[in-house]
């Protein structure tokens, strides 16, 4: 499993808005270019960002993006979800509507690895959080 561009850029984007104070907005443009990102691609990944009400967006001369909640409330595995669609390394985990064309698909003894490998992954995920990130960013030398 490997995690696009959406994922990574759109961490870190999230890390410098868990920067900034809570009442502060952060442009696409100042992140963009404080990362060496694209300003259009950050405007496509913060659309489904706000839509899952991660950031909200401030218009006016002081606008920009700004966390829609307490940074320690946001973990890696709500972003990277967002960005990324499902966690799940197969389709057999994760939908239960799912149907296997092998036969043999209710006494496969491979799904057991898929269903470890995916609660390692989310359970990894999901303990990391998003006001942690921000904390190692700004002291990068004390982990």
């Amino acid at each position: 499993m490997k995690i696009s561009t959406r994922g990574r850029y759109g961490l870190r984007a999230l890390v410098e808005l868990a920067n900034c104070n809570a009442d502060q907005c952060m442009s696409l443009r100042e992140i963009a270019n404080r990362h060496g990102m694209s300003e259009n691609y950050l405007e496509q990944l913060f659309v489904p960002l706000k839509k899952a009400g991660l950031v909200v967006s401030v218009r006016g001369a002081q606008g920009g993006y700004k966390l829609n909640r307490p940074a320690e409330t946001i973990t890696a595995a709500d972003i990277i979800q967002v960005l990324e669609g499902s966690l799940s390394p197969a389709d057999c985990i994760e939908d239960a509507n799912y149907e296997c064309p092998a036969a043999t698909c209710d006494t496969c003894h491979v799904k057991t690895v898929w269903q470890k490998l995916y609660l390692g992954i989310t359970e990894i995920l999901g303990t990391i959080r998003l006001s942690d990130l921000a904390a190692e960013s700004l002291n990068p030398n004390a982990s």
